[in-house]
């Protein structure tokens, strides 16, 4: 990896206002109506509907990410994911808030799996708002070879939800994960990538069933579902994505406590599409 050596420590800075209106776009696309406004709490993860990257068409690449190079190295491999992260909320933001955020690339790492080459990117993100640093978080990217025609619609059976009892026992809520939650997500984040609209490209050229549902989408329908389950702020939350899980499929939300924290997962077809784990201060 040396060719990337280069964006080893590179930052960029973002800056936005935290938005209300997005908040409650977003929990009625997934069903809630909620009321919020400036001075109330960031639900769990909003952060992401904000620091869009807006890109001109001629800056933005077939996939429909923004072109490779710039803050991101430009890592030939055509397929790029959002495999997981870690979150530690050191204190609470505030709707209406003003807010920076500070990003640097922290590490890059060549691999070989079952899947063939894969090489992962780790960004950390530092928060602020006028009172100082309030959320650090790291995301791991992962850039895959091309793949053949519904290829990776087939999860490992190590990614199994378990036995139907227990699995059953362990579900606490149930998603339509359909094409308008999926399209309505995409426009708050202002995610263009094209395995989330383009059913054609999803099948064709990155060989999934169908439409993805978005991990960042399924991730915070997890962490909502923690800040309830613990009705405390949450201290951290980590994710890792699994399986692909896809459109046309309901998405069950299980989760279950597990020595002072709440273990969490979404599964689809009795398969774990994703897995977390949330604490509380």
């Amino acid at each position: 990896m040396m060719e990337f050596s280069a964006w080893l420590g590179r930052q960029e800075e973002r800056r936005d206002r935290l938005d209300a209106s997005r908040s409650m776009a977003l929990f009625a696309a997934m069903g809630r109506q909620v009321e919020l406004g400036d001075g109330d709490p960031l639900p769990p993860l909003h952060h992401w509907l904000h620091f869009w990257d807006v890109r001109t068409p001629a800056q933005t690449g077939a996939d429909g990410h923004p072109k490779r190079g710039g803050f991101l190295p430009p890592i030939a491999l055509p397929r790029r994911m959002w495999a997981g992260g870690h979150l530690i909320f050191r204190r609470p933001l505030v709707l209406g808030a003003d807010i920076r955020r500070v990003s640097t690339i922290d590490a890059i790492t060549e691999k070989r799996g079952r899947s063939g080459h894969l090489v992962f990117v780790t960004v950390r993100h530092e928060i602020f708002d006028e009172a100082g640093l309030a959320i650090e978080e790291e995301q791991d990217l992962v850039y895959r070879e091309p793949a053949a025609a519904r290829s990776v619609s087939v999860p490992s059976p190590d990614h199994a939800a378990g036995p139907d009892d227990e699995a059953q026992r362990s579900i606490a809520a149930q998603v339509q994960a359909d094409p308008i939650l999926l399209f309505r997500y995409s426009a708050l984040t202002l995610n263009s990538h094209r395995i989330h609209y383009d059913r054609p490209y999803s099948v064709e050229e990155e060989g999934y069933e169908d439409l993805v549902v978005q991990g960042p989408l399924q991730a915070t329908l997890l962490a909502d579902l923690a800040a309830s389950r613990l009705d405390r702020p949450l201290a951290t939350f980590r994710f890792r994505g699994m399986a692909p899980a896809v459109a046309g499929h309901s998405l069950l939300l299980h989760a279950e406590n597990s020595e002072g924290r709440l273990d969490l997962w979404t599964s689809q077809r009795g398969i774990r599409a994703m897995t977390a784990s949330a604490e509380c201060r």
